[in-house]
């Protein structure tokens, strides 16, 4: 089930379980807020369309907490007059999660995230040495036993 609901001057599709960052709202935080502005509700089978809201819905939100924005630099000038400005602004936002959606008699709530045990990652098998008699030549050689070729200068054919 899912619903298009017209929240803060703009409009979200939500789904129980959605978390929203919209523009600051009162209230505190783990308080509930409902919206009533439902524009648009489906459960699957049925949809249902607001003119412009449907009656009897309703979605059902926590105030999860009230945090900041990220910033926004303003920058202006003035040509030719050695005039500048700069300005950071961070909007103050609430981001909401979507607990229960409720249209006529149907509704839909979040499922509780089963709790099972954290799967543990299988050892990686240890890499084989190949038993033979070159397997000190696959060893990787330090730097010492690297051979070291010096640049000689070829003979210059002269005039």
């Amino acid at each position: 089930m899912y619903a298009i609901i017209e929240l803060g001057g703009r409009q979200w599709t939500v789904k129980p379980g959605t978390q929203l960052l919209i523009n600051r709202l009162t209230g505190e935080t783990g308080a509930q807020h409902t919206i009533n502005r439902v524009l648009l509700a489906q459960d699957g089978q049925k949809t249902q369309i607001g003119k412009p809201y449907l009656e009897n819905a309703k979605v059902i939100c926590e105030v999860l907490s009230h945090e900041q924005g990220s910033k926004v630099i303003t920058y202006r000038y003035r040509r030719r007059e050695n005039w500048r400005k700069t300005v950071g602004h961070r909007q103050p936002i609430t981001r909401l999660l979507v607990k229960e959606i409720h249209v006529g008699n149907a509704s839909a709530t979040i499922e509780p995230p089963t709790r099972t045990a954290a799967p543990t990652k299988p050892e990686k098998p240890k890499a084989a040495v190949p038993k033979t008699s070159h397997a000190s030549a696959l060893t990787k050689k330090t730097p010492a036993a690297r051979s070291v070729k010096t640049k000689t200068k070829s003979p210059s054919k002269s005039k």
